[in-house]
Formats: structure tokens, sequence, C-alpha cells
């Protein structure tokens, strides 16, 4: 068993969605269910910061209903739907519609806030009554909010409101036109770039931001060395900022983009193999707190399109842990840490997802077989799209058994509902 407290021999007895017991040599009660574990770790639920479910209004694409199967399957008890769909979660009235539809998922969906009026970086939205139904977290992903001035009037609303809001770091005028990083490989396919310098201006500006409020700011999805230097002084000088990386910004560089495959098209983009490894030293060192999928499922015609015309996005869900526990030089307990009960305290939700697994605590849990092998195939996925960029990779370590609120959700491997 592996959670914050470290990691022990045991054995855990579950009962009304709640853990009841936990040591060695448990016996399981009369006509329990009793879950193989053996050879496995068992952990709080995964807890995703930063998920596209597509719902409402890109149904095509994902619904919460099959983006929360693929998170189960991931080993995700707990994943965070981020704003940018079709209304935009702006209102009250989004908000409840999306929790609506996650109410019978297979996992607990909570819902992001869109910071300004249709993620439109002009208005600030109504944050307090969205904060009012449970939201935690804000952001206007997919597009950062431009006006310094508009950002520090929300992030005071924020702090008064005790919520975090979420960045996506990008400077819209040196990104323009960008379909990829910019250096030597967008100079070689003649794909226009997008510089490293757009993200870091306004992590750096934002850094100031939080240095002037006081607010808590959380930077998404981070991709370059810059980014995550300037992230670890403002820690050391004690500033409230986190930071997540996301999967493909530790695994792939801009050099995968050779082919002109629409699949590696991301935002922000796939960088360079010395970013790669600042992420990775980031996540060692702990300047990187949290390991987030950015799932953003497309249909397979809009990533069939030329490459400068087809949607930035990769799936994520199902190949998060496998891809961390692969490439990253970092224990399992530790990877489990950046997956789990850190970003679950980012998200507000410690105490529900992410706690010591100990008696008396929510049954939220996932068994994870670290010396698994196995192939990751698009159409075996979960997901309603299958733009990943690790067709036919060969990953170690997966996810046996999901338990949400006591049920097995995911059990061997297979989801149950």
């Amino acid at each position: 068993m592996v959670d914050a407290t470290g990691s022990r021999r045991a054995d855990v007895v579950v009962e009304s969605g709640t853990v009841v017991a936990v040591g060695e040599g448990l016996g399981a009660p009369a006509g329990a269910r009793v879950l193989d574990a053996g050879g496995c770790l068992v952990a709080p639920g995964l807890v995703d910061l930063h998920a596209h479910l597509r719902e409402p209004g890109r149904e095509e694409a994902e619904t919460v209903g099959t983006g929360s199967r693929a998170a189960a399957l991931g080993g995700y008890t707990a994943v965070v739907a981020m704003p940018n769909t079709e209304p935009a979660v702006d209102s009250a009235a989004v908000v409840r519609q999306v929790l609506e539809l996650g109410a019978s998922a297979v996992c607990d969906v909570r819902v992001a806030g869109a910071i300004t009026v249709g993620r439109a970086g002009t208005h600030l939205a109504p944050l307090a009554e969205m904060a009012a139904l449970g939201v935690r977290l804000f952001t206007d992903d997919g597009a950062g909010v431009q006006d310094a001035r508009l950002m520090r009037r929300a992030l005071e609303y924020a702090s008064a409101l005790g919520v975090t809001l979420a960045q996506h770091c990008e400077d819209e005028a040196l990104a323009a036109g960008g379909h990829m990083h910019e250096g030597e490989w967008s100079s070689r396919l003649g794909l226009p770039g997008i510089p490293a310098e757009a993200e870091e201006l306004m992590v750096a500006r934002d850094i100031a931001l939080c240095r002037l409020t006081g607010s808590r700011v959380h930077f998404l999805h981070l991709s370059t060395a810059g980014s995550l230097a300037l992230v670890a002084a403002a820690k050391a000088a004690g500033l409230a900022v986190t930071a997540e990386v996301a999967p493909h910004h530790f695994t792939l560089t801009h050099a995968d983009v050779a082919g002109y495959d629409p699949v590696f098209k991301v935002n922000p983009p796939l960088r360079t193999a010395a970013d790669v490894a600042a992420v990775k030293a980031a996540m060692a060192s702990g300047v990187v707190d949290a390991i987030a999928t950015d799932h953003a499922p497309h249909p397979q015609e809009a990533k069939e399109a030329p490459f400068d015309q087809a949607p930035p996005g990769m799936l994520g869900l199902e190949t998060a842990l496998a891809l961390a526990l692969t490439e990253v030089d970092l224990s399992p307990e530790r990877i489990l840490a950046l997956l789990s009960w850190q970003p679950a305290a980012i998200a507000g939700l410690a105490g529900v997802h992410g706690g010591p697994i100990a008696e008396g605590a929510p049954a939220n849990l996932c068994v994870v077989d670290p010396s698994a092998t196995w192939v990751v195939e698009p159409d075996r996925l979960a997901s309603r799209s299958r733009n990943t960029p690790y067709a036919n990779r060969k990953l170690r370590g997966r996810v046996r058994h999901t338990i949400l609120r006591g049920e097995p959700v995911v059990i061997d491997a297979e989801a149950q509902r």
C-alpha cells in the first residue's frame, strides 16, 4: 500500500463506500468480493487536474460517460473537466449541467469554471456563483488571460472566494500563427513556430501578479525549461504557485512532428530534448506538483486535416500512469504522489480523494501492477476518439482495479460499466 504516509504491506476491507479495516493478514468477511492485489500497489485513486470531456457541445469527440470510463481504466477516481466546451462553463447553469452529466459517471467528475465570460478574456465570469456550486478551480484553458489588469482582478476575487486560478500560459501575440515549437524542426519542416518565450512571458507575469495579490496560481501543462526555472524561483521565494506537466511533454519532442502527422500537434507544442530533460528534473526536484493528462480527444476527421489546419490535442487518461512509470526515473511512490494526493490537494479534493488509506476513509482506490507490460492499441481505448501518439508503444505498469466510493468500476483492467 502506498499513500502520503508512506508504504507498507496490508490488506484492505471496504464496506458501504468506506475503508473499514487495514492491516496484515485480514480475513475476508463472509460473502465479500475479493480483488487480488498480489504483486501490486494499492494507492488512493488518481486525480486528473486537466481533462477535456467535451460535453456539452462536442459529443462527437467525447462525452462525460466515455471520458470517465477512460479515466477509471487509467486508475482515476476523480477528474476536473475543463471549461472550453460549447457553451463554455462560465455560469452556474452550465456547471450544473456538467455535474448532472457526471452524476452517473464511473469516476467523480468535478468542474473547472471559466475565468472570463465565454473564455473571451474581456469580462470576468460570475466566479462566486460557480464557487457556490463547489467549483474550486477556474481557468480559460485553451487560451491564457491576456489582459494583466483583468487577471489581477480575477486573482483578487479568487483570493476572497478561497479558490484557485489556473493559467494556460501563452502570449497570443508571440504565438500567433504558430503550429509547433519554434526551433530546428519548425525550420526544417517549414511550419510556423511558437517560441518558448510565448509561454515563459505569461508565467513570469502571473508570478508577479501572485506576488502582488497573494493569491494562489496554478500553472497548467508547462513545457519549457525556462518556465520551470521561473516556478522554481517563485517557490523558493515562498509564493503560492503550483505547476503541472503533461505526459507528452516528458515523453515526446518536436522531432516527432517530422512526419507532419497531426496526432503530434498539441498546445503548448512538443518542445526540445533539453526541455524534456528539464521537465523530468523538475518532477524529481518537487518543482512540479502534479502530472495532469490534458486529455484532449478529437474525431478522426479533424486529426486527418493538414497539420496547420488540424486542432491540437492528444488522448491521455488511459496512458498517463504507464508513461510515467515507463519513461521517468522516479520511484512508483513518487509518481503516485504526482498523480494522486498532490493534485487532489490542488483541486480542493483532499479528504475525498488522494487521502491516506485508513479506517474511516472514503474508498476511492486504485490497484496498480507496476511490472505489467502492455501495448497501446487505439481501437481498444475507451475514448470516443483515437488520437493517441502512443499507438503500438509498449508500456510498463497497468491499472488492475479501480474502486470508486467502494464500487469496483474496473476489475482486472476491464471496465464494469
